[in-house]
C-alpha cells in the first residue's frame, strides 16, 4: 500500500506544505499496536487507552528538549504593555521586537522587578478595611464616606455588631455609603467598622469600581442588567464582580452590549423599579509595575548615554561593570507565570512583539503530531512505560530502557539538523582577529 494518498499535483495546490516529515499521534498508537502488541509479541495485552495516556505523555517529555520548537506568536503590544501567554506554553526560547525592516531585535528579561498582588490596607496600615458608621440600633448603618469597595457578603465586626454579621445591602447616595446587615446593631450611635473578606483571606486593592445606577432586570432576563438611559456603561468590564443584594456573592460581569450588562448568575429577584449596582474590578496592578511600565529612561534616542551607543563622552567611567543585558534599549520584560501575562517595558508599546515559545505538543488532533526522526524515540518511549507499569514486563525494562535512551540521544541528533558546510562556515568565523 502507497504511503503517500495524493499525487503532486494535489499537493502543491493544497496547503499542508510539509506534511510528510510529522506522524500523526494516531497512527503512532496504530503502528504501536500493530508492532508491539499481541500473542508471541513484546506485550502480549494491552488497552489502547493506555497506549494512548503513555504516548500523550512522552510527547510531553519530548517536546521540552527533543523537539524542534516552531510554535511562535506575533502580536502590537498594546498600551496595557502586557501580551497573555498563549494557551498551550510550557516555557519560551526567544522574545523580541521586529523594526521596520522585519529584523528582531532580541529582548531581555529583567531579574529586578515584578507585579505583586497589592493587599488594602487602612491609613494605619493595618490589612483591613475601616469606616466609621452611623449606627440606630437596626440592620441599617450609615457610613462616614462613599466605600464602593465594600461587597455583599463582606463580614463586617464591631463593639456593637453581632458576631459573625455581613452586608446583605449597599446604597450610595450623596457620597454616602448605607449598608444593611443581617443582625440588628446593639447601640445607637457611631463606632469604628471593620470589613473582611469571605474566607477569611486578606482584601485586595482593586483597580477601579463603578457604581450604575438607574438599572433595572426583568423576570424573563435576571441575568440581563440595563441602564436607561445609558450614561456609562462603557466603564463595565467583562470580569468585574457584581455587588448587589439580589445577586449571591461572587457572580461576575461575562458581557457588555451596549446598556446590557449580562452576568453569570441571574438574580433572586426581578427589579422593574430604577436601582443601583456596584461593579467592582479585578485587584489592580502593584506599584513597581506601574513605576516600570511608565519609566522612560530605556528609549531608543542617542540621547541614553548609559545604554549602547557610540557617545561615550558624557559618560566617561560609568560603563565599568555595566549589566551587558541592560546595555541595551530594545527593552526588558519579565513573566508573570501566576497571572499568564508578559510585562514589557514602556519603549516596547506599539511595536510588534514576537514570542517563540516551547508546547508540551498536546492540543487539538491536528497538533499532536511527531516529527519521524523521532518516530522510534515515541515506540521506545510507549513501550518502557507500558512495560514499566505491568508486572509481566519487569524482566524486558532494563532493556527498553537502555532502547529508549539511545532513541532519544538519535532524534535529538537527528533533529539538531546539524550541516558540515554550516560548521564549516561557522568555524572559519572563529579565526578572525578581533581588535579591541
Amino acid at each position: 500500500m502507497a504511503l503517500l494518498n495524493e499525487t503532486q499535483q494535489d499537493y502543491y495546490d493544497g496547503n499542508d506544505f510539509g506534511g510528510y516529515q510529522f506522524i500523526s499521534l494516531d497512527d503512532i498508537i496504530n503502528n504501536f499496536i500493530i508492532s508491539y502488541v499481541g500473542g508471541g509479541k513484546i506485550i502480549p495485552k494491552v488497552k489502547r487507552t493506555d497506549i494512548a495516556f503513555h504516548a500523550q505523555r512522552a510527547i510531553q517529555e519530548l517536546s521540552f528538549d527533543t523537539f524542534k520548537s516552531i510554535k511562535s506568536q506575533e502580536i502590537t503590544l498594546p498600551p496595557s504593555n502586557t501580551m497573555v501567554l498563549p494557551q498551550d506554553y510550557v516555557n519560551y526560547t526567544k522574545i523580541c521586537w521586529t523594526d521596520g525592516s522585519g529584523v528582531e531585535r532580541p529582548l531581555y528579561p529583567t531579574r529586578h522587578t515584578s507585579n505583586p498582588t497589592p493587599i488594602l490596607q487602612n491609613s494605619d496600615g493595618e490589612y483591613t478595611l475601616t469606616a466609621i458608621g452611623t449606627l440606630d440600633g437596626t440592620v441599617d448603618i450609615v457610613l462616614d464616606g462613599e466605600y464602593s469597595n465594600i461587597l455583599i457578603g463582606m463580614p463586617v465586626s464591631g463593639p456593637s455588631i453581632p458576631n459573625e454579621s455581613i452586608v446583605v445591602a449597599t446604597s450610595n447616595a450623596g457620597g454616602i455609603t448605607t449598608i444593611e446587615i443581617d443582625n440588628a446593631a446593639t447601640y445607637t450611635g457611631t463606632e469604628t467598622l471593620t470589613f473582611g473578606s469571605r474566607g477569611g483571606r486578606l482584601l485586595k486593592e482593586e483597580e477601579s469600581s463603578y457604581i450604575l445606577e438607574n438599572v433595572t432586570w426583568l423576570v424573563t432576563d435576571l441575568n440581563k442588567i440595563t441602564q436607561a438611559p445609558n450614561t456609562d456603561v462603557s466603564n463595565i468590564k467583562v470580569g468585574m464582580l457584581v455587588s448587589h443584594e439580589f445577586f449571591e456573592a461572587g457572580t461576575t460581569v461575562i458581557d457588555v452590549n451596549g446598556a446590557v450588562i449580562t452576568t453569570s448568575v441571574n438574580a433572586d429577584f426581578p427589579s422593574a423599579t430604577p436601582d443601583e449596582v456596584t461593579f467592582i474590578s479585578k485587584p489592580k496592578d502593584s506599584a513597581a509595575w506601574d513605576n516600570y511600565t511608565s519609566n522612560t529612561s530605556s528609549n531608543n534616542d542617542a540621547s541614553a548615554y548609559n545604554y549602547d551607543t557610540d557617545i561615550y563622552d558624557l559618560n566617561i567611567g560609568q560603563r565599568y561593570g555595566l549589566e551587558p543585558s541592560h546595555a541595551q534599549a530594545n527593552g526588558s520584560y519579565y513573566i508573570d507565570n501566576l497571572k499568564g501575562l508578559i510585562h514589557f517595558s514602556s519603549n516596547c508599546s506599539g511595536k510588534n512583539i514576537v514570542l517563540k515559545y516551547i508546547s508540551d505538543g498536546l492540543g487539538t488532533d491536528g497538533e499532536m503530531i511527531v516529527h519521524k526522526f523521532a518516530e522510534e524515540a515515541m515506540y521506545k518511549s510507549i513501550a518502557y512505560a507500558i512495560l514499566s507499569t505491568s508486572l509481566h514486563g519487569q524482566a524486558l525494562i532494563p532493556r527498553f530502557k537502555r532502547e529508549k535512551f539511545a532513541s532519544i540521544r538519535t532524534a535529538k541528533l537527528r533533529l539538531s539538523n546539524l550541516k558540515i558546510d554550516e560548521i564549516a562556515q561557522s568555524m572559519r568565523g572563529k579565526s578572525k582577529w578581533i581588535k579591541h
